[in-house]
């Protein structure tokens, strides 16, 4: 009973997750306990990058292009350093710092740009990093790739799909409690009082350059730190991973979840992982006709998310229409 007392105490938004994560867990289970594991592990990722989106675009209100860029610097420098000895978990912090850095450029233009013009130079700032990946071929491996080896933790080797989930969703709570703890103190509401009125929040002694500058740095952190993981789970990279449908798709993640809100990422990053995959398995139980269709699946997709949008235009876990 004291169980059950406790997760009622949970707020809501925790409850409702984990209720879908049992739920996505159950159905993958019945495919495959290595396949679902697998598919928590990357979850679990995505919901780190997204709330580095929820960071930047639904606390501070800047609209960034440009994620997807800052999930690579991670991943590559995770990558290279492994690739050279570095321990996996001395690699971590040093892939955070370049997540940071790369968000740190992107923030530069705020200087001179607001609104739209400063969505366009991050999205120009992908580009950029894009193309030096690419032509870089010595070091990044070019448009060839670059194999990343599976981490090493203290002997332990995250390996396999139970090992990865572990790790994964520890890192994706520590990275939960951290953006929770900034939210409460005086940079979340520095943060949220850009977002509202810049004005007004300079007239309130808050430097509207300086919030959203911390506001690039932290989801530049929390990119880098799903970037490093993604290199390990995926054990591949190329440029071309790393486009402007990457981040276009994690914008989507966080609308989705509910921009404004932590609990947002993690619904997410289901719908835009869990979901994809669940369509490819159904679609071997359609007639052969109708599952043999190309595109289906994009197309089932693109049907789940429009629905989603129509039902639920605040994000899965955004609050109800007139609360």
């Amino acid at each position: 009973m004291k169980a059950v007392h406790a997760v009622l105490a949970l707020p809501a938004a925790l409850r409702n997750s984990a209720a879908a994560v049992l739920g996505i867990a159950t159905v993958l289970a019945a495919l495959g306990v290595d396949y679902a594991l697998a598919q928590l592990a990357m979850i679990a990722t995505f919901a780190i990058a997204g709330l580095g989106v929820v960071i930047i675009v639904g606390q501070a209100g800047q609209i960034s292009l440009g994620q997807g860029a800052l999930l690579a610097l991670g991943a590559y420098v995770q990558a290279l350093l492994v690739r050279h000895g570095v321990p996996a978990l001395l690699a971590l912090p040093l892939a955070v710092l370049a997540g940071m850095a790369g968000g740190w450029l992107a923030s530069l233009p705020a200087q001179r740009l607001g609104g739209l013009y400063f969505a366009m130079s991050t999205l120009a700032f992908a580009l950029i990093v894009e193309e030096v990946l690419v032509r870089w071929s010595t070091l990044t491996g070019g448009a060839a790739g670059l194999l990343v080896p599976p981490p090493s933790l203290f002997g332990w080797s995250v390996e396999s799909a139970a090992a990865q989930a572990v790790f994964s969703l520890a890192c994706l709570a520590l990275a939960w409690l951290a953006c929770h703890r900034l939210l409460d103190a005086s940079l979340g509401r520095a943060w949220r009082a850009v977002r509202e009125d810049e004005g007004a929040a300079a007239a309130s002694a808050i430097d509207p350059l300086r919030a959203k500058r911390s506001a690039f740095l932290c989801g530049g952190a929390l990119s880098g730190l799903a970037g490093a993981l993604y290199a390990h789970w995926i054990g591949f990279l190329s440029p071309e991973q790393f486009g402007l449908l990457l981040s276009f798709e994690l914008l989507m993640l966080a609308f989705i979840g509910g921009v404004r809100t932590l609990a947002g990422a993690w619904w997410g990053a289901l719908v835009i992982v869990a979901i994809p995959q669940a369509i490819a398995v159904l679609r071997d139980l359609l007639p052969a006709a109708v599952a043999h269709t190309a595109g289906l699946e994009a197309m089932l997709f693109g049907v789940v998310l429009v629905a989603m949008i129509l039902l639920r235009p605040q994000g899965l876990c955004g609050p109800s229409p007139g609360r």
